[in-house]
């Protein structure tokens, strides 16, 4: 698995699409597959810009990996996003049966962020909502990636800024590097 991490707006999905395309690979966004549902408690829950329940989102994503298993790669794009989530995603290969192969973080200026969810337009992009979303992003992050490196977990940092073309070719770079792509 490589898991995408960065705030909302950085390009996680736009990239995990393109790599999933470009790979024959399977695209897993948390947010999409809760926006699916069409569960208008879990919607109602997400324009807030808090968490939707974690055990919920760890059952939708478990299940949707186990489902890939004969897709050579997965992309999880917004998922973990708490630690309890990293160490569900960990001590649970068993259930789904993944190793994350790849950490990649990308790195994008709030002052950019805020540009790209004012084009993007999402009825969860409110001001507060994306307030509360890059708040608890940072909160949540830190521990996260300290627990993924712990486990000997590859983490790469890249610069989300510029064209998704100068972005896709510094993710494909590290993914070559770690021998992925």
């Amino acid at each position: 698995m490589i898991v995408f991490f960065g705030p909302a707006g950085a390009g996680k999905s736009v990239q995990g699409q393109m790599l999933a395309a470009r790979n024959g690979w399977r695209w897993l966004s948390a947010g999409q597959m809760l926006r699916d549902t069409r569960d208008l408690e879990l919607i109602k829950e997400m324009q807030t810009g808090k968490l939707v329940n974690p055990q919920r989102v760890n059952e939708l994503m478990g299940e949707a990996i186990k489902r890939s298993l004969t897709i050579n790669n997965v992309i999880l794009d917004g998922f973990p996003r708490q630690l309890d989530q990293a160490k569900w995603l960990i001590e649970h290969k068993s259930h789904h049966g993944r190793d994350i192969k790849l950490v990649v973080v990308l790195e994008v200026p709030k002052s950019e962020l805020l540009k790209r969810l004012e084009v993007r337009g999402r009825i969860d992009d409110t001001p507060e909502a994306i307030d509360e979303r890059l708040k608890i992003y940072r909160t949540e992050m830190y521990p996260i990636l300290s627990y993924l490196t712990e486990q000997n977990v590859n983490i790469v940092h890249i610069d989300g800024v510029g064209s998704v073309g100068q972005v896709h070719d510094r993710i494909m770079e590290e993914l070559e590097a770690h021998d992925l792509a």
